[in-house]
């Protein structure tokens, strides 16, 4: 029993459940299944691409270029739909997610064979992404009367009374657990972030791990690109601009380590979720934008300082303090 008392997830659901209850007491139908599953698809995209960021984390790099990564192959598929609305659309996500691929593999490729920490590698990758939307759509947006009716209905499709957008969260969700747990590249990437030395003995190759986990979160992001614009039906400069903040702060919220070698599948899925909850329940109670976004860094404050002293770790006493003998 301590030791569920101990974990992340738990708490984190048990947080979900108080939010939940006491937004549904102030306003009833908040709680209604219908309302709950909407909020769940609106989180949809939070969850991958938090997932993604769970991965880099975990080496002890980080990649704030996601959302730009995801507006820039958004754009791509947007203006190729716009031009050739013949494309099939499986084609057009392939297309996606490997412009998102690319895109990540560049910042690994920089981080593992020039070196340059990951922070400035992606905060530069981050305005260059920017920057090369604007050049290849001339400054233009792609609006909903360009894009064909396929391409727009992708994510509105349901199956089994849940729409596409949450049935590729949880498949992806499901394929990140296995990969964490049951592959030896999890466990490869779970090493390099718990002690890079040690990896390096056991024979795992350090900057190719950091590698293909940069590809991994370009990967999702490209099919977020596809997911965002298919949704919202805009791509522009503008798409998912400061999104990278909400998705560092899922994987905070949700027990992962800024340090490395710490995290989990669940409880960043958790840490989506919760964020996606109190974006939507804090409107309900009248609580204005700017609590809002003041509630919303308490929150990550607090995790953060939760996962420090989760992390702390009491040291050997091997000479004791003159003082203290008799």
């Amino acid at each position: 029993m301590k030791h569920l008392l101990k974990l992340r997830e738990i708490w984190l659901f048990v947080a979900l459940a108080a939010v939940v209850i006491g937004t549904t007491i102030r306003s009833p139908a908040f709680g209604a299944p219908s309302n709950l599953l909407g909020i769940f698809n609106n989180s949809s995209m939070l969850i991958v691409l938090a997932l993604g960021q769970m991965v880099v984390i975990i080496t002890r790099s980080i990649d704030l270029s996601m959302a730009a990564n995801l507006a820039l192959s958004g754009m791509s598929v947007a203006l190729i739909n716009a031009a050739y609305p013949e494309i099939p659309v499986p084609v057009l996500v392939g297309i996606a997610a490997a412009c998102g691929t690319a895109l990540g593999a560049f910042n690994g490729l920089l981080i593992w064979k020039l070196g340059i920490p990951s922070i400035v590698v992606t905060l530069g990758t981050l305005t260059i992404y920017r920057g090369v939307i604007f050049l290849i759509a001339g400054g233009k947006w792609v609006n909903a009367d360009q894009l064909s009716p396929a391409f727009i209905q992708g994510t509105r499709l349901n199956l089994l009374g849940l729409p596409l957008l949450s049935w590729c969260a949880i498949i992806i969700a499901l394929a990140f657990f296995v990969m964490m747990t049951r592959t030896a590249l999890g466990r490869s990437i779970y090493a390099v972030g718990v002690n890079p030395t040690a990896s390096v003995y056991a024979g795992i190759n350090l900057g190719k791990t950091v590698f293909v986990a940069f590809c991994i979160s370009g990967l999702v992001s490209g099919l977020c690109g596809y997911l965002w614009v298919s949704r919202y039906v805009i791509g522009s400069v503008e798409v998912a601009k400061g999104y990278e903040l909400s998705i560092i702060a899922a994987c905070v919220i949700g027990g992962v380590s800024i340090a490395g070698g710490i995290g989990t599948v669940v409880g960043t899925v958790l840490g989506a979720l919760f964020l996606g909850l109190i974006n939507s329940a804090l409107p309900v109670i009248n609580i204005s934008p700017f609590w809002q976004m003041a509630i919303s860094g308490a929150a990550i404050i607090l995790a953060v300082v939760f996962n420090a002293r989760g992390e702390r770790r009491k040291g050997r006493i091997i000479l004791k303090n003159a003082r203290s003998d008799p």
